[in-house]
């Protein structure tokens, strides 16, 4: 009989909080005096005593405590639990790199998202090596990163939990005599002071430009190392099992931050041109670097190696005459590597690059040429007994050059359909055709088509179109002029917002002719993908029907075969959540993907879809392993997209061993998927579709119901939650309405979700389902729960649903939420409106519970169960102290120091609950 003790797994991880919330108390003390750290200190007992025993003297004491702060007290309050919230949400991402590295050294079997363990599958399941490599060779993976305006955190907030981060790793990894602990924990203090003193609040809004170099950071953090690196083992763990295979660039970056125009009047012609020069700087100067660290480590001399005659040429062509590496082919031609690719960044970039120079040489035409050259270097190492020294450096620096190129990421373009119809409409005003803007679907659709099988242009040089057609017309010429100069890769998507018909879709074909991006003809080619992007309930219903319409259209048929074949289309799970439910949106969303996989089929089209998901789930968020998992069948097929926005991309990206196994856990689903799901919809699935469309209606009609047709709703909304305050915080250069209105539908999917997570109400991301169960059960009885009970233990979509419902009711506090209600002014109505949420949620829960088998929230997911018992004490002072100012506010007293606390309450609960929108 074993009678060690069990392991405390979570022994570290609570050291670690103690350390930094010890480090945070000291510089509280020291910056703004031993009352205040009292006092948070106070707070802080308050509250865990509330979680721990659901003590209500507690509770009582803390909420009296609270609302009696006077202002110069509130802000150091405010700050100091925000940071604690980030400084344990830092120390619960190292945690998690340790318990891997544990399980790793370990030698315990690969987990569920690796890729060692999705190799593994494929190679038990028998695929033929001939097959892995078709799979490659016609796959695309691609996380898009979006500017949307949800990170509250500032860059200088970021690059200190970066540094805390890596001292984290520092503290846990390494042996350190006296004088380095001294110096180590010295440096902990430095980083948290300099945190403390920091501003968490931007003092101006965020610029299109300042998002894009947000945007770039993640690319030093994580993707130009780990790509590569994720390529290597992904080689290597076939060889493993005698499997030789290139994986070929499926992997890659895309990015909407300087592309995406929907909504955004600052992203214009020239911000767009200034994304794609950026991009391209960063990957040349990353290129720069490992040449120069290449020609440091490749030292190998001509008397001790052979070397191919390829290799002999290039260094003799390089302007490296030193006498010291006469005998050092590799380093001398690395010297004309490095010379070609400075001249290289200087014909690209102009004065935006400085490089040192070493010497005249010919710019490289394009990123191949450069690659091209790299594996002269590469053939010749591994010809002549040096295999280990080219799979190091030098194979990453090729795999790079594949996945980046010279571009970096592609730029996705995006921009509403009503914008498109406006510009279609003013260039034939002004050629003197007919009124576009009164012509039905049909007349549009015959008269773009005539358009569009001529080369006659309709934009003329000298005609004065209006502001918003000149900037369409500027930014299509802007990205022609990209593609041009940086390679087709740098832009190859164009996303339609709000696509409602094939007129939609033709209309932008024909701007793109405009500018030389479709070539018209009797082999029509086109130079981007253009892709309708489905997003409303009733959208994404009729999505098949138009895709039936495009496919039926000869020269747009034309136009996909001139794209491989291939058509993507993108599915909006923000706007549909807000326009039906939770429930309804994620099987509205299932039901268009089967619907397009077949429409596809019909026509010998291969389906690329593009997921837009959010960070939360009520905006399609949620652990992207079993999401890919869950799709229907036959709609990943080694293709897939999906945007990563806001907070998310902090969260998974800015530590490069988290952002490695996000990447890898998105590669290993698609390889499963692909692999070793099934092609074909399963026929005995019908019964479970049946169920789950009635489930829909119900849930579709008590969302509708509360949302868009209770009397007092908007106002209940308004004044329950800190929307109007969000609206106020400078997180992002694109407004948070789509127009100046009160009402729902105009009012962007972000700030909707983002307004119910901080109130901790939540409603996009679960109300209804409740009504949904019952609507079932009412109609079926105990049949009808136990069908749910067995879909959730068989059908993976059915189970991320109700795993995603279990994480969004761990979230919510109901009592929170009361003081939020309580907060509007008609008191009749918020009882009112918040009796219904509130009953809704009992009825949720319960039947959560009945399909789960679990008593309480989280059991199946224990690591997500702890976080929140270790962050919610952290978090509840800062929603009861934003509830108490937003009081304030709304009493008359506005003064800058009430905003400021507000923004810093709105700013601390995001980090506590890792999410926004």
């Amino acid at each position: 009989m074993n009678d060690r003790p069990k392991e405390d797994k979570d022994l570290p991880l609570r050291e670690d909080i103690r350390f930094l919330g010890r480090i945070l108390g000291d510089t509280i003390r020291e910056q703004d005096g031993e009352r205040a750290f009292e006092l948070v200190e106070r707070i802080r007992q308050l509250g865990v005593r509330y979680r721990r025993d659901q003590d209500a003297d507690s509770l009582r004491e803390l909420e009296e405590l609270l609302r009696g702060l006077s202002m110069d007290k509130v802000t150091p309050v405010v700050r100091a639990f925000s940071y604690f919230s980030h400084l344990s949400n830092t120390a619960e991402d190292q945690h998690h790199n340790r318990r891997r590295r544990t399980y790793l050294l370990a030698g315990a079997p690969p987990q569920p998202g690796s890729v060692t363990l999705a190799i593994r599958r494929l190679i038990d399941a028998g695929i033929a090596a001939e097959r892995l490599q078709a799979f490659f060779r016609e796959a695309l993976v691609q996380p898009v990163l979006t500017a949307h305006p949800t990170e509250v955190q500032r860059k200088s907030i970021l690059d200190r939990h970066v540094s805390i981060a890596r001292l984290m790793r520092r503290r846990d990894r390494e042996q350190r005599t006296p004088l380095e602990q001294r110096e180590l924990d010295e440096e902990f203090r430095r980083q948290v002071l300099l945190l403390w003193q920091t501003s968490e609040l931007r003092s101006v809004r965020l610029t299109v430009i300042d998002e894009i170099e947000n945007g770039l950071s993640y690319y030093r953090y994580t993707f130009l190392e780990q790509i590569p690196s994720l390529y290597a083992e992904i080689e290597d763990r076939f060889a493993d099992h005698g499997v030789r295979l290139d994986p070929g660039p499926f992997l890659a970056m895309g990015s909407w931050i300087g592309g995406d125009r929907d909504g955004n009047p600052y992203v214009t012609p020239d911000v767009l041109s200034a994304a794609a020069h950026r991009q391209s700087a960063v990957a040349l100067h990353h290129y720069l670097d490992e040449v120069n660290a290449l020609g440091s480590e490749l030292s190998l001399s001509e008397k001790l190696v052979e070397v191919t005659p390829e290799l002999r040429a290039l260094a003799e062509n390089s302007p490296d005459v030193s006498p010291s590496r006469a005998e050092e082919p590799y380093r001398r031609s690395l010297t004309g590597i490095y010379a070609r690719l400075a001249a290289t960044a200087q014909k690209l970039l102009g004065d935006r690059v400085l490089v040192p120079a070493v010497g005249a040489a010919a710019p490289y035409a394009g990123c191949d040429e450069f690659r091209g050259e790299l594996s002269v270097l590469h053939e010749s190492l591994v010809r002549y007994g040096s295999e280990t020294v080219a799979r190091g450096r030098l194979r990453r620096l090729l795999r790079a050059t594949q996945v980046f190129g010279f571009h970096l990421a592609a730029i996705d373009l995006r921009q509403h359909s009503e914008v498109h119809e406006r510009v279609v409409s003013e260039l034939f005003r002004r050629t003197g055709g007919p009124r576009y803007e009164d012509l039905s679907e049909a007349e549009r659709q015959a008269l773009l088509t005539r358009e569009l099988g001529t080369a006659r242009p309709l934009v003329s040089p000298h005609v004065d179109y209006g502001a918003e057609t000149r900037k369409e017309l500027d930014t299509f010429a802007a990205a022609a002029a990209i593609q041009q100069r940086f390679g087709r890769n740098a832009i190859r998507n164009y996303v339609i917002s709000m696509s409602a018909g094939p007129s939609d879709v033709l209309e932008v074909a024909l701007l793109l002719r405009e500018f030389g991006l479709l070539v018209p003809g009797d082999e029509p080619r086109l130079a981007v993908n253009i892709i309708p992007l489905f997003e409303t309930i009733g959208d994404l219903r009729s999505s098949a029907q138009i895709m039936e319409q495009l496919f039926s259209h000869p020269l747009y048929r034309k136009l996909i075969a001139s794209r491989g074949d291939i058509q993507e289309i993108m599915l909006g799970y923000s706007d549909s959540n807000k326009d039906g439910g939770f429930l309804t949106s994620n099987w509205e969303l299932y039901k268009a993907e089967l619907d397009l996989v077949e429409v596809c089929r019909r026509h010998g089209v291969n389906l690329r879809l593009f997921h837009g998901r959010g960070g939360t789930v009520g905006r399609g968020g949620g652990p992207a392993y079993m999401a890919v998992l869950a799709q229907p069948p036959g709609s990943v097929n080694g293709q897939i997209r999906l945007t990563e926005q806001g907070e998310v991309i902090g969260s998974k990206y800015s530590d490069p061993e988290i952002g490695r196994r996000n990447l890898e856990t998105l590669v290993a689903a698609t390889m499963e998927a692909t692999l070793l799901g099934p092609s074909e919809p399963d026929a005995s699935l019908r019964r479970d579709h049946d169920i789950l469309e009635i489930m829909s209606q119900a849930a579709f009609h008590a969302y509708r119901g509360l949302v868009y047709e209770t009397p007092g709703f908007i106002r209940y909304f308004r004044e329950s939650t800190p929307i109007n305050e969000i609206a106020e915080l400078k997180i992002g250069s694109r407004p948070v309405a789509r127009k100046l209105s009160d009402r729902i539908e105009d009012l962007r999917a972000i700030p909707w979700v983002f307004s119910w997570a901080q109130n901790r109400q939540s409603i996009p991301g679960w109300y209804g389902f409740g009504t949904a169960v019952q609507s079932l059960v009412d109609a079926r009885g105990a049949a009808g729960m136990a069908d749910l009970q067995r879909m959730f233990r068989e059908w993976p979509f059915f189970r991320t649903i109700v795993e995603k419902l279990d994480m969004v009711l761990a979230k919510m506090d109901m009592g929170i939420a009361a003081e939020y209600a309580a907060l509007v002014s008609d008191r009749e109505l918020g009882e009112r409106i918040f009796g219904m949420i509130r009953t809704e949620w009992e009825l949720t829960q319960r039947h959560l519970f009945a399909i789960t088998g679990h008593t309480e929230l989280l059991a199946g997911n224990p690591l997500l169960a702890r976080s929140l018992r270790n962050r919610s004490p952290y978090i509840d002072p800062l929603n009861h102290l934003q509830v108490e100012l937003l009081r304030r506010k709304r009493s008359g007293d506005s003064s800058p120091e009430v905003q400021r606390a507000i923004h810093l309450t709105i700013n601390g609960v995001a980090a506590g609950l890792r999410n926004t929108g």
